[in-house]
């Protein structure tokens, strides 16, 4: 139960190195993009490769050119998501949630807040957490990959950093 021999410790070391060796490759092939944290889709690949690693370095019934396939094939995919978002709306639409306006000069937006499940606790948190005291000149935005940004509300009708948040300065 606690240790089945020195051949097992052996292979999960060779697998481990040459596995890891492997995704590192990929990812440098497949640029920046691929292990980003900008929504919630790129969470989730991140999260697959992370698991397909850890079976091709435990899994005594998967070969490591299997192993590094699944990895290939995982980025590969995420690539081509990204690719086809970048250039088609309807994709980007699909794999991509936007930016949600939660507070806007100290006003909560409650229909944005329940429809995204998020709380005036959690909003004033995230608004401490970037040491903004005062939310009255102040718009928090929760972000495609879960984040709350708090930012200074601009005195032009619209900032363009606030230009693709769902709901806008009211």
């Amino acid at each position: 139960m606690f240790f089945n021999g020195w051949e097992n410790v052996g292979r999960i070391v060779v697998m481990a190195v040459c596995a890891y060796a492997a995704l590192i490759v990929i990812l440098r092939l497949s640029g920046k993009r691929t292990l980003s944290k900008m929504n919630a889709f790129d969470f989730v690949v991140t999260v697959a490769l992370g698991s397909t690693l850890a079976t091709i370095i435990v899994s005594k019934d998967l070969a490591l050119t299997e192993g590094v396939t699944a990895l290939a094939v995982l980025v590969l995919l995420q690539f081509v998501v990204t690719w086809l978002s970048v250039r088609s709306a309807r994709v980007r639409r699909l794999v991509r949630s936007e930016p949600t306006l939660l507070l806007y000069r100290g006003e909560f937006l409650r229909d944005a807040m329940k429809a995204q499940r998020v709380t005036e606790t959690e909003v004033r948190q995230a608004a401490r957490s970037q040491g903004a005291a005062d939310l009255r000149e102040r718009a928090v935005v929760l972000e495609t990959d879960g984040r709350f940004s708090v930012l200074p509300v601009e005195s032009e009708a619209k900032a363009p950093a606030m230009r693709d948040v769902n709901g806008g300065a009211p």
